[in-house]
């Protein structure tokens, strides 16, 4: 079966190359086969709704091919880009096991192949294989954790270039692939919607990387980026603290 992009869709996940670092890391033969004789593989065009948020949780997707933006509404009713859910991601995992509604919006950025899980039987999985629980409870951990630090960092005083420095160094550690000329990767998503991620207005993305490419940091073609130096890119996430004869020139 082939999937929007026109690449084949895995169903079977004996055969995923992806599996062995998330959900299914390390899990025995027999977890698996319960898991493949639950799930169901789809294609997902870009632009579809996997779930909203308030909606009553139904299920687990497990996004095997593509991304998918997760996304919440402010009081403000501003819509804030929480991340970009990477392949092996299980989406929905904390609603479909509190049976509370789900927290965000999943959405797809571009063509995706997802496994889903109906929530019962999701449910009724976890029971009968407590290594698959060991590892929810482990993911929801790291969600967590990702959260809490996702938070430091916003309510910190770095400035806009800071944070879209620091988005597109983690960007090119999950999905850059090294060329001679520097680091390549697809954005996936618009101005604004790596706006709504950083917490900025699209204009001051757009100013932004405009000035990225007058300094020779990065390059644009289309959707795709090229890193030219990453390490000034590293330095604006992490200046370097000055030394004491900098600090004296400074303040004399």
């Amino acid at each position: 079966m082939d999937s929007p992009s026109g690449s084949e869709i895995i169903e079977n996940c004996f055969r995923c190359k992806i599996s062995t670092d998330k959900l299914f890391s390390e899990l025995p033969p027999r977890a698996l086969d319960a898991y493949n004789a639950i799930k169901s593989t789809h294609a997902f065009p870009k632009g579809t709704l996997l779930f909203v948020e308030g909606q009553a949780p139904h299920g687990v997707y497990v996004l095997c091919g593509g991304h998918a933006k997760l996304s919440m509404v402010s009081a403000e009713e501003r819509t804030r880009i929480l991340r970009i859910a990477e392949p092996g991601d299980v989406l929905g995992l904390s609603a479909t096991i509190s049976g509370h509604p789900y927290e965000v919006t999943a959405e797809t950025v571009d063509p995706c192949q997802a496994d889903f899980v109906k929530r019962e039987d999701f449910l009724r999985f976890l029971c009968q294989h407590g290594e698959v629980c060991l590892r929810v409870v482990q993911l929801l951990s790291c969600s967590l954790r990702g959260a809490y630090q996702q938070l430091r960092w916003l309510r910190s005083s770095h400035s806009p270039a800071q944070k879209l420095a620091k988005v597109l160094i983690e960007w090119s550690d999950e999905r850059g692939e090294d060329t001679p000329e520097g680091i390549r990767m697809r954005l996936g998503i618009t101005h604004e919607e790596t706006a709504q991620l950083i917490g900025v207005s699209r204009e001051t993305v757009t100013r932004l990387l405009g000035e990225f490419k007058k300094r020779k940091i990065i390059s644009l073609k289309g959707s795709t980026l090229l890193i030219h130096n990453t390490a000034a890119l590293e330095s604006m996430v992490s200046p370097q603290t000055p030394s004491g004869d900098e600090i004296r020139r400074r303040s004399g």
